[in-house]
C-alpha cells in the first residue's frame, strides 16, 4: 500500500505542476473544491425524495477519486509522508460503517468546511459507503489522472478542450474504457491514455 500511496503522490504532484509551476505556493482553496465535489457526489447517487432517482455507482466512484486528488494535493502541501498516509488509512479501514452514504457524505463535507482541512478518516467513510477497497481507489484513481493529464494537454486550461464527445461526458468515456483494458498492465496508463486519444479524435476532432 505504502509504494501505491508514493505513486499516487508523485502523479498528484506532477498533475498540478503541469497546472502551475510553483502550486504549492498558490494557497489554493483545496478544501471548497472538496465540498464542491460532494455535491456532485450527493446528485451522481440521488437524494430527492420526491422523484424517482437510481444511483450512478460508477459516477459516485469517480467523484469520490476526485476527491482523492485534491485530498493527496492538501497532505503534498502538508508534506504528510506516504507511511503516515498508509497508517491512517489502514487503521480507518479496520473500522466498520457506522452510517449511511448520506450521512457519510455530510460527516465528510461538514468536517471539511469546518476545519479546511482533509480528513483520511471520514474520507474512507466514503469509500466503504461505496465498497470501494484501496486497491479500487487506486486503480480509479490512475485512470482519472491519466484523464486529468489527457485534458490538459488538450486545451482544458485554454477553454478549448470538450468535455462533451458525441453526447457523453469524458468521464462516462473513461470508464467504459477502463473497463474494457487490461489495469493491472504495465502499460495500464500509456494504453488507457492512446483508447482516450483514439476515442476523442473520432468524436471531438
Amino acid at each position: 500500500m505504502r509504494t501505491q500511496i508514493q505513486v499516487m503522490l508523485d502523479l498528484q504532484d506532477a498533475m498540478n505542476t503541469k497546472v502551475h509551476s510553483s502550486w504549492r505556493e498558490q494557497n489554493f482553496e483545496w478544501y471548497r473544491a472538496i465540498w464542491i465535489e460532494c455535491a456532485e457526489l450527493m446528485d451522481h447517487y440521488g437524494w430527492k425524495w420526491w422523484k424517482k432517482q437510481t444511483p450512478d455507482i460508477e459516477q459516485v466512484k469517480l467523484e469520490v477519486i476526485d476527491i482523492w486528488h485534491f485530498g493527496l494535493s492538501m497532505l503534498l502541501v502538508d508534506a504528510v509522508s506516504a507511511d503516515f498516509i498508509e497508517k491512517e488509512l489502514a487503521s480507518a479501514l479496520e473500522v466498520a460503517p457506522q452510517t449511511s452514504f448520506h450521512k457519510a457524505v455530510e460527516v465528510f463535507a461538514g468536517g471539511t468546511l469546518t476545519t479546511q482541512q482533509f480528513s483520511i478518516e471520514t474520507f474512507v467513510g466514503l469509500m466503504q459507503a461505496t465498497d470501494m477497497s484501496f486497491d479500487a481507489l487506486y486503480t480509479g484513481y490512475i485512470g482519472k489522472n491519466v484523464l486529468n493529464l489527457f485534458r490538459q494537454d488538450n486545451g482544458y486550461k485554454e477553454g478549448s478542450y470538450h468535455k462533451l464527445w458525441g453526447g457523453q461526458e469524458d468521464n462516462e468515456h473513461l470508464v467504459e474504457i477502463v473497463q474494457s483494458i487490461d489495469t493491472s498492465s504495465v502499460d495500464f496508463k500509456e494504453v488507457l491514455y492512446k483508447e482516450l486519444t483514439n476515442r476523442y479524435q473520432s468524436l471531438c476532432v
